[in-house]
């Protein structure tokens, strides 16, 4: 069967467009109840695509983020632990897959993501809750760590990093008054980027892993086989 015509990943779509529709019409409690379908769908697609453990840890780690989230703002500071195991574990993973030495070839790419990083860090800072500033700079920092090692190492999921560092950027803004928390455009926004980041971190390490073992034990992963072609000279 062809990966994207899965039952697991048409499902992960249908409650992904439901949820983002029951969100965007503030449906509580259902929006909730879809919201925690999303990750384990997803993370049930790579099972079967036989993706690597990493993968499945980070998904199950935004299941439990998801879920924290959803029960209150006493849980914030745990949904946010949840989903920064779920950046170590792409880190982790990335990293064994030469994003290291990818990124010390292309420092540009750290710097541009420390940018924003310190950017949005010092845009939030005066508006946080003493309760958040120690967390949000470590958290900032995996952003980073997510979104720098993805792109160094597969393009496709290099774009699913970037949107969560867009998505949960959003609710740093959020939750330090700079933006309406409460409005529906930034729930839309903050779902539907982080739908895309998730589907694009997996999809892009599923395809890379296929493609290593298909091209058999000879194959080194850590080279970067989706680049832009080079123009001509």
């Amino acid at each position: 069967m062809s990966a994207v015509k899965s039952p697991w990943l048409l499902a992960f779509a249908a409650v992904s467009v439901i949820h983002l529709i029951l969100n965007g019409a503030d449906l509580s409690p259902w929006d909730s109840v879809s919201k925690a379908f999303i990750a384990p769908l997803l993370a049930a697609w790579v099972v079967e695509q036989r993706g690597p453990r990493l993968l499945i840890a980070a998904l199950a780690f935004c299941f439990l983020g998801d879920l924290f989230l959803e029960l209150g703002d006493d849980f914030f500071i745990v949904g946010m632990a949840a989903f920064a195991g779920a950046h170590i574990c792409f880190i982790w993973f990335f990293v064994q897959r030469g994003a290291v030495e990818q990124l010390r070839r292309k420092p540009i790419i750290v710097l541009i993501y420390a940018a924003a990083a310190i950017g949005l860090v010092v845009w939030c800072w005066t508006g946080l809750e003493s309760g958040l500033r120690p967390v949000v700079p470590v958290y900032a920092a995996l952003l980073l760590g997510t979104a720098s090692t993805s792109l160094a190492t597969d393009l496709r999921a290099g774009f699913g990093g970037a949107l969560f560092l867009v998505s949960d950027g959003i609710i740093a803004l959020g939750e330090a008054g700079r933006i309406d928390k409460d409005a529906a455009t930034s729930g839309l926004a903050i779902m539907a980027l982080y739908i895309l980041a998730i589907l694009l971190l997996s999809s892009g390490i599923l395809d890379k892993e296929q493609r290593t073992r298909a091209a058999g034990p000879g194959f080194d992963p850590t080279v970067r086989t989706d680049c832009w072609p080079r123009m001509p000279a």
